[in-house]
């Protein structure tokens, strides 16, 4: 393993990986700060996350490429559900004196994979170093057009809710990890669950389609589950939801694994983070506009799992019986 060296030198090693600036990006990493055009007329959305060792990740599960996938793939969730698409990010690494060069390229393999899949430039960003865990926080930019814009709070009563995907993997895949952890016979079910957990997918493509078409009203990603997502959209939008247990798209590796532990899958789901998949809510004359958009993601599933109501109320609907919403998941 080799030593970090000097700041400058690790800077300029970090430099000479990004990929060539767009031109967008008149000043690129190098300089006291980036100087960007901003996108003909449409508004900027920015958003920022950390990703903190002991709270969002374990390097016993994940290796740093993954930390790296993940730390850009949660901001970029972000701007997909206000139906934006991502544009530059900026980095900053807080890192632990043990930390090695080998260990900063692989944090760089995970970032430069996911900047290249979400066509994104990594426009600069800031070193130190850290006396406790190992952060790596990421400022992101995107853009949306005027009269595009998702929000959590655009809903209205009898808006259908949607959502895309299947949930529970990654909660599964991060269970089956501290409570198993040899992967030497998974289950091609389960691998896909431990996928899930260490490279959250983005919806970008989904998220970018909603806004632009007009198909949706109102969204948001899950990362912190379903039955989060559903409560908070009904809060901000002034409604209540009902959601369809039968309805819920579980994933059938989640689904086998908390059956094997004795817990109700469907709460496991619905209550579980990480899934990074996009709840929607589309009124009546988008239905439409939705096939629209379902056509053109390629493939990703848009499940009908409930609807906006007048009450205040926000339940699950389970065999013909109305129950509380469980509570969602918390990385706080």
């Amino acid at each position: 393993m080799s030593s970090l060296g000097s700041e400058r030198d690790l800077i300029e090693r970090i430099r000479r990986r990004l990929p060539a600036a767009p031109p967008s990006l008149v000043v690129p990493p190098g300089d006291d700060a980036a100087v960007v055009i901003p996108e003909r007329g449409a508004f900027q959305v920015l958003t920022t996350d950390a990703v903190v060792e002991g709270i969002h990740f374990d390097r016993r599960f994940s290796t740093l490429a993954d930390v790296g996938y993940r730390a850009m793939a949660v901001n970029a969730s972000d701007i997909a559900a206000m139906g934006g698409t991502p544009s530059l990010a900026l980095l900053s690494f807080l890192l632990p004196a043990a930390t090695s060069v080998e260990d900063v390229d692989a944090l760089l393999d995970g970032i430069l994979e996911m900047a290249a899949e979400a066509k994104l430039a990594v426009a600069g960003g800031n070193l130190s170093r850290s006396p406790g865990p190992l952060v790596v926080d990421v400022a992101m930019t995107g853009y949306v057009r005027p009269r595009r814009i998702l929000t959590r709070g655009g809903g209205r009563p009898g808006d259908a809710l949607y959502v895309t995907g299947s949930l529970g993997a990654a909660a599964a895949g991060l269970e089956w990890l501290r409570e198993t952890g040899d992967e030497a016979a998974l289950s091609e079910e389960m691998a896909e669950c431990l996928r899930r957990h260490r490279r959250p997918k983005a919806r970008l493509r989904a998220g970018s389609l909603l806004g632009r078409n007009r198909a949706a009203t109102a969204c948001m990603d899950l990362s912190d589950g379903l039955a989060d997502a559903v409560r908070q959209i009904a809060e901000s939008s002034g409604t209540g939801a009902t959601v369809d247990a039968g309805a819920v798209p579980i994933h059938p590796g989640a689904a086998t694994w908390f059956t094997s532990r004795g817990r109700d899958p469907l709460l496991s789901a619905v209550a579980g983070g990480d899934d990074y998949e996009l709840l929607v809510t589309v009124p009546r004359k988008a239905a439409g506009r939705l096939r629209g958009v379902q056509r053109a993601s390629r493939g990703l599933a848009f499940t009908r799992v409930g609807e906006l109501t007048r009450e205040s109320d926000v339940v699950l609907v389970r065999d013909g019986r109305r129950q509380p919403m469980p509570g969602g998941f918390s990385h706080f």
